[in-house]
């Protein structure tokens, strides 16, 4: 049966006005000669000594001891972790090196016991050593050197039980070596005693807590007067709910921690979710059945401000990624807190992905056990290593925000057994805790460690917030780590050439400071709490950086850039000529029919000379018109004026044809019937015109009326086939100045025109005549 915590005492005053908590149960004199060896510890004076803080106070009341188990836990904790000196100066040899296996306690009671057991000796061991020297113990015992560590523990244990004999318990299953061990130390207490109270003299102790270093003895007088924060679990109640039970339970509600004095709680200043108790009224807690039923969940506060801090900045839509070392508390904590917050703005539940690789089975399905009992269904585990992850996971795709709590050296924590053990911490810091510094090769592999896994972390592309707390006060863990990592991350970024992104910036906690004088400190963005009587002490910063903008424009907006692309202009040619190219199409038509049944009239078409701009630039008759955009369309060819109408001009004036110009300029003129004819201009002196005849067909919806024959029942009427579509690109021209010399000089040498144009067969014309050569033989137009 484990013994009960004690509760503690009101601790008593030293002469020079500092509160002091005594640690042993030996009796503490001012004057040093009034210490005398125990003869006789049954005998021992009944004057009550000062009452011991719960660290020190390993036994209950009416209940000394613990179970032979415990006693065995403790031993195997002690020899893995105890100080290793040098073969010259070690007093007492303890066998076997470190890595003991633990013996399995499943009892969490058992267990906090045997490290709380384990941290005080650790903390005494130099004195213990004194003692089993200085009494011929270590020396007259044939004990082995691989339970000298048993030894060690027991010894603490029995002079804090003023070297009285532990009371059986009941259905106790006993150690043998335990026992043993125990009986040798009670053979030999009286000269145990006597050199206690000679090295309390020889170092003029008032009590052993003296001996210990300044800032572990003051950690010890914090932590015997902690408060307790417990947090709401939303998923199961609501902060409405939890206030009514207290109530009714006869719980009063002040304003502040200061206030808080019997039967009280408050709301903490930081956390809305977070109510605070006095220390002694744990039992009570559990009486009001808040505790059994999940609905308020006993925590230290250090561990919700990571949680409400990156619940406060995590936009809809969005999970969170969880890396480091906690609990299954601080996991469901968080998953409460950002199902509760947007479970009305989200039309999906966020989900809480928690990275494991670090822990054991064990740990895991412990973790399992605990989120499934607070009810948390939004919990996912990552079996992978952290540094294995990346922003191309498909898990990850929704993780906005990035809670790093990594392994740190809990230097800012006044109960560090209680911590360590509630959030699977390094159990390798004992020692270095137990003595109030922490070794500088310890640090530097934390330090590494956390650097490596917060640059990690800002790697994620789509991630816009981390958030990264510890417990330590060293400022290597804290803000010169977190100064570093983002110099680092921006320099690679940097070296890298990456795509521009927003950098990772630091931005105010989300935590309004309180008005109390030992509020927390809040310098250059970063959130730190310092240790004392109130709260553990806590290093959180918050890592943010703004989303990319998302552009969004007028219709009007996305039609000019549209058009500057050129993507509406075969929309809008297709819109405004519809009801042209249905006439196009009558015409067409009726244009067959008459080509059926009518020869082709040759037409002679005069045509003007071209004409130069003043920039020097030819001005061109084109078979066809230019959009805005440099495009060209398909236009009617339309004789000039200055032609030569033929009898039949009045039918070929209302013809089209379609030409389209190539990028060699040549033009290529195309009728209705898809005869094409080559309509080419050429440079004359001024006032001279030159004569081109081209077969127009004759249009029978113009001639004069006459008695159209019937169609032939044999002739069917063939229509042409659709050439394919495609959009063209818009291409600009830019035409070079073109002279022209009269025929008498001749051309510039150095000016080539063969060179803006594709070589053609040149086709004589003669310029009395005026007509085409004997010799050329002209094509008949094939019927369609």
């Amino acid at each position: 049966m484990v013994k009960k915590k004690h509760t503690p005492r009101r601790p008593s005053h030293s002469p020079t006005g500092k509160t002091r908590t005594s640690v042993s149960r030996i009796a503490d004199s001012k004057d040093p000669s009034h210490l005398t060896p125990l003869d006789d510890p049954a005998h021992a004076p009944a004057a009550a000594p000062a009452a011991a803080p719960p660290e020190l106070q390993t036994s209950g009341q009416g209940q000394p001891g613990f179970l032979d188990r415990v006693y065995l836990l403790a031993s195997a904790i002690f020899q893995n972790n105890h100080l290793q000196k040098p073969a010259a100066h070690q007093l007492v040899n303890y066998g076997r090196d470190r890595g003991v296996p633990l013996p399995e306690v499943r009892d969490a009671e058992m267990k906090r016991a045997a490290y709380e057991l384990a941290f005080n000796t650790l903390k005494y061991q130099e004195l213990l050593e004194d003692i089993m020297i200085d009494s011929y113990f270590y020396l007259s015992q044939s004990i082995p050197d691989d339970e000298m560590g048993l030894v060690a523990i027991l010894l603490y244990d029995l002079q804090d039980r003023k070297f009285l004999p532990r009371e059986p318990h009941e259905e106790e299953d006993i150690v043998q070596e335990v026992r043993d061990v125990e009986n040798c130390l009670l053979r030999c207490k009286t000269q145990l005693a006597a050199s206690l109270a000679r090295c309390r003299i020889k170092h003029n102790l008032l009590s052993i807590e003296c001996i210990l270093p300044e800032s572990v003895k003051m950690k010890q007088e914090r932590s015997s007067g902690l408060p307790l924060y417990a947090w709401i679990n939303t998923l199961n109640s609501s902060l409405d709910e939890v206030q009514s039970v207290l109530r009714s339970s006869g719980f009063l509600q002040v304003e502040s921690i200061g206030q808080l004095e019997g039967q009280t709680f408050c709301k903490d200043p930081h956390c809305q979710d977070v109510l605070v108790f006095p220390a002694q009224l744990k039992a009570r807690l559990y009486s009001t059945g808040l505790l059994c039923d999940h609905k308020l969940i006993i925590q230290d506060k250090s561990c919700s401000l990571g949680p409400n801090a990156v619940s406060s900045v995590l936009p809809d839509e969005g999970d969170v990624l969880m890396v480091g070392c906690f609990s299954g508390l601080t996991v469901s904590h968080t998953a409460s807190l950002i199902a509760d917050t947007h479970d009305a703005n989200s039309s999906t539940q966020p989900t809480v992905y928690v990275c494991v690789s670090d822990g054991a089975d064990a740990h895991r399905e412990e973790l399992r056990q605990v989120v499934s009992a607070m009810g948390c269904k939004n919990v996912k585990l990552i079996p992978e290593v952290f540094q294995s992850l990346d922003g191309a996971d498909k898990r990850l795709q929704r993780v906005r925000a990035i809670l790093l709590t990594p392994r740190c050296s809990v230097s800012a924590v006044s109960n560090p057994v209680d911590y360590i053990l509630q959030e699977n911490g390094d159990t390798d810091l004992l020692q270095d805790l137990s003595q109030g510094s922490i070794a500088q090769s310890k640090l530097a592999a934390l330090v590494a460690q956390q650097r490596e896994d917060i640059v990690h972390a800002l790697k994620f592309p789509k991630v816009l917030a981390v958030v990264y707390s510890t417990c330590s006060s060293y400022p290597e863990e804290n803000e010169e780590l977190v100064s570093r990592a983002l110099e680092q991350t921006k320099a690679h970024s940097e070296q890298a050439g990456e795509a521009k992104q927003a950098d990772f910036r630091l931005s105010p906690s989300p935590f309004s400071s309180p008005d109390t004088a030992d509020g927390p400190e809040e310098t250059d963005s970063f959130f730190m709490l310092e240790p004392s009587e109130q709260s553990n002490g806590c290093f959180l910063a918050l890592l943010t950086r703004e989303p990319e903008p998302v552009v969004k424009e007028a219709p009007h907006e996305v039609l000019a850039r549209a058009n500057a692309k050129g993507l509406l202009d075969r929309i809008g040619s297709d819109q405004s000529n519809g009801k042209e190219r249905h006439g196009r199409t009558v015409r067409m038509t009726k244009a067959v029919h008459a080509r059926t049944y009518q020869p082709h009239l040759p037409v002679s078409i005069r045509s003007t000379k071209n004409q130069q701009d003043p920039t020097g630039h030819v001005s061109t008759a084109v078979c066809g018109r230019q959009s805005s955009q440099g495009k060209p369309k398909a236009l009617s060819f339309k004789a000039s004026k200055n032609t030569t109408s033929s009898s039949l001009s009045s039918s070929s004036s209302k013809q089209e044809s379609s030409c389209s110009s190539s990028s060699k300029q040549e033009s290529s003129c195309s009728s209705s019937s898809k005869q094409e004819s080559s309509c080419s201009s050429s440079s004359k002196p001024e006032n001279s015109t030159f004569t081109k005849r081209v077969a127009v067909p004759f249009d029978a919806a113009t001639s004069p009326r006459t008695p159209r024959p019937a169609l032939h029942p044999a002739t069917p009427l063939v229509r042409p086939r659709k050439a394919p579509q495609e959009v063209l690109k818009p291409v600009v021209l830019v035409l070079p100045p073109v002279h022209f010399p009269n025929f008498q000089t001749g051309f510039s040498p150095n000016f080539s025109y063969n060179k803006w144009r594709a070589p053609v067969q040149a086709v004589p014309f003669s310029r009395s005549g005026g007509g085409l050569p004997k010799n050329i033989v002209k094509k008949s137009r094939p019927l369609l």
